[in-house]
């Protein structure tokens, strides 16, 4: 009888049955399972399955946490359900039935946009520190002189000078600057269609080949169109018709066709042609009819959808109810990202800025990123003597106002639901205000506090209505946190299965998944000693973009940020299993911690390509033993986090835990926990 045959029969029968599962998988800590009807799996009495840690419904994917015997569970479901496994690219494919079109449209705009959300917010930051240098007008550096004449506004105010017009170096910085920043906006139509290709398998080179095509010097600046008379537009001249020769600098819409028209195009032609001339010929019949119809169907189609929907949003956004739809955008933007709808607001932002130089749709965004960290900060003001929630919602909260929510949300908002509420009610009010006030952004990716680096100052109320809107979108949801807690509204509903908090309950329930066991005079109390597993930056669990790691399904623990591929045990103990993708490794200490080192996130679909593992099962290691190497820029140009996480994954042996956050050294102690032995 297998370790987990038990426990795989009951999962089969909750999950439906063996006739309602149409794939199964497994990575490092979960099954993952596509199920014909989702609405089958009996979720009440999986949760009492005695070797199941938690679940949760991703990507049309139904996943359950088991922890890091996964593998040994899936041998003993697989023998019991007679069910072969298929690959985790297949099962997600698969789980596409359980999507809806738009849930479908929503996952692809999310694939092509997450792979460029780093160059976005740099180029954010960098466009909001310009701002500040050549913005910025400071009444202490004089007013400005002009031809001699001291310069004044229209109605006779004066013009003061701003930082690049006192200082050579900083005009010069700002010169500079104006090269990365250039490139990652006006160039996004490269990233656009390489992010395309990538996401769908085809040529790369050729979707980077084809953006270069559409921002090409040669071409129309897009930002010089308006101003260009019609007679003085070049063009190509093919005798029986003129093709306006206009550049997409900046161009959402027309990218995303073109990228799309490209893919489809090499996926039409690669089994139709021979593969000893497909090197050739599969190239030449996609990408040139893809620029051929980008510049004469889809640019045009693609601008005017584009430039359509950014002026219906600008319009609604400065119309004379501007203050309700602004409200009600601010309130909903939270509950989008849960969805993943936020995801269009990315693509609409970047029209508007491409349209109107500015936008008034990121303000409000980076509101609602504060108001979700300023009730998260009620939280722990309210379980302050919490220790083991503090360790949670303070990085959790510190992320939000630092422009990533994620943390907060699931780890504390929506975890009670009243301070999500509060924080809804705080973003829409900010947002209505910072609307009203005609406050626009010049860039976007800069969210939470440092939002207002983004925030043009010459417009509408500028940074000194910003400030009065963040203000707002901090008091407001710390205040009605408090009162929704004192008097029971909102916090009947638990989103993860644990404890509810009754109305008017003054009792603190423990974030945490797994609770905390209390020491008896019959344990005993053994400290394991925490090493640095890589040089890099220490966080909190709670802050990984992963929720099973981040709300500590799998257990406590915490993850470090690498800056170097060499990859060392956190623990004294030995080697129990090493994953056959080898991005994640077992470890049993002494004192009976089950330890999980898991390098990146989701990559087990990587399938071992970055990864030299240097260990093996049954091997005794230190902190000065090297479990495996990881090829970081492998890692980064796959799409994937990092982030290598440590996890004591027998949740129940834990007593307690102490990390030291910040800047580490591999092999240095960082921390203890307390192990039950």
């Amino acid at each position: 009888m297998g370790k987990y045959q038990a426990d795989a029969e009951k999962l089969l029968e909750f999950v439906g049955g063996k006739e309602n599962i149409a794939a199964v998988t497994h990575c490092a800590t979960r099954m993952r399972f596509v199920l014909n009807d989702p609405a089958k799996a009996n979720e009440k009495a999986i949760e009492e399955i005695p070797s199941v840690k938690g679940m949760f419904t991703n990507a049309g994917q139904f996943q359950v946490i088991i922890g890091n015997d996964v593998s040994t569970f899936y041998n003993d479901f697989s023998a019991i359900s007679g069910i072969e496994g298929v690959s985790k690219e297949q099962g997600k494919a698969l789980a596409k039935q359980n999507q809806n079109p738009l849930q479908r449209a929503i996952a692809v705009l999310a694939e092509i946009f997450t792979p460029l959300l780093p160059a976005i917010i740099v180029g954010g930051l960098i466009l909001g520190f310009r701002n500040l240098l050549e913005g910025v007008q400071i009444a202490a550096l004089g007013q400005k002189i002009v031809d001699g004449v001291a310069a004044t506004n229209v109605d006779g105010t004066p013009i003061y000078q701003t930082i690049v017009d006192v200082s050579q170096f900083w005009s010069g910085v700002n010169s500079f600057l104006w090269l990365p920043g250039e490139a990652i906006f006006h160039f996004l139509p490269v990233g656009i269609t390489w992010s395309i290709t990538r996401k769908m398998g085809t040529t790369q080179i050729l979707g980077i080949v084809l953006g270069i095509t559409l921002v090409s010097p040669q071409l129309l600046n897009a930002y010089a169109v308006n101003s260009t008379a019609a007679a003085d537009i070049p063009f190509w001249d093919f005798g029986f018709a003129h093709v306006n020769m206009i550049g997409y600098q900046a161009q959402v819409i027309p990218a995303m066709l073109a990228g799309f028209t490209l893919v489809y195009l090499e996926k039409f032609f690669r089994p139709r042609i021979p593969e000893a001339i497909s090197m050739i010929f599969v190239p030449l019949f996609s990408l040139l009819p893809a620029i051929f119809f980008a510049h004469t169907i889809l640019g045009p189609i693609g601008w005017k959808i584009g430039t359509g929907i950014s002026y219906v949003v600008n319009a609604g956004l400065e119309s004379p109810i501007s203050w309700l739809f602004s409200a009600i955008f601010g309130a909903v933007y939270a509950p989008l990202v849960i969805t993943g709808l936020h995801h269009t607001t990315l693509a609409i932002d970047a029209q508007l800025i491409a349209d109107f130089g500015t936008t008034n749709l990121w303000p409000m965004i980076a509101l609602s990123n504060i108001a979700q960290g300023a009730a998260v900060f009620a939280v722990l003001f309210l379980h302050r003597t919490d220790t083991k929630e503090k360790e949670i919602s303070l990085p959790s909260g510190i992320s939000s106002w630092l422009g990533v929510t994620e943390p907060a949300m699931f780890g504390i908002n929506l975890k009670y639901v009243y301070p999500f509420v509060a924080a809804m009610i705080g973003s829409g009010i900010a947002g209505m205000f910072s609307n009203i006030m005609g406050v626009r952004a010049n860039a976007i990716g800069v969210g939470g506090l440092p939002g207002i680096l983004a925030i043009n100052g010459n417009i509408g109320g500028g940074w000194f209505a910003f400030t009065i809107a963040m203000a707002i979108a901090i008091v407001v949801p710390f205040i009605l946190t408090i009162v929704f807690r004192q008097r029971g509204w909102f916090n009947k509903i638990d989103r993860v299965g644990e404890q509810a908090v009754a109305a008017g309950d003054a009792v603190d329930v423990p974030v945490a998944v797994e609770a905390t066991p209390e020491t008896t005079a019959s344990n005993e109390v053994v400290t394991e000693e925490l090493f640095a597993t890589v040089n890099g930056t220490v966080i909190g669990i709670s802050e990984v973009n992963d929720p099973v790691f981040a709300q500590k399904m799998m257990g406590d623990g915490f993850a470090i940020q690498p800056t170097d591929i060499h990859v060392f045990s956190p623990v004294t103990g030995t080697i129990t299993s090493v994953f056959d993708t080898q991005h994640a490794i077992g470890i049993l200490t002494p004192a009976g911690a089950e330890v999980l080192v898991h390098m990146g996130l989701d990559t087990v679909e990587l399938k071992g390509a970055p990864f030299t593992v240097k260990v093996k099962a049954g091997d005794n290691v230190t902190s000065e033993t090297e479990l495996a190497e990881m090829d970081l820029e492998a890692v980064i140009a796959a799409g994937k986090a990092t982030d290598i996480v440590t996890v004591i994954t027998n949740a129940d042996r834990v007593a307690g835990l102490t990390v030291t956050l910040g800047e580490a050294t591999a092999k240095t102690p960082i921390g203890r926990a307390e192990i039950l032995s």
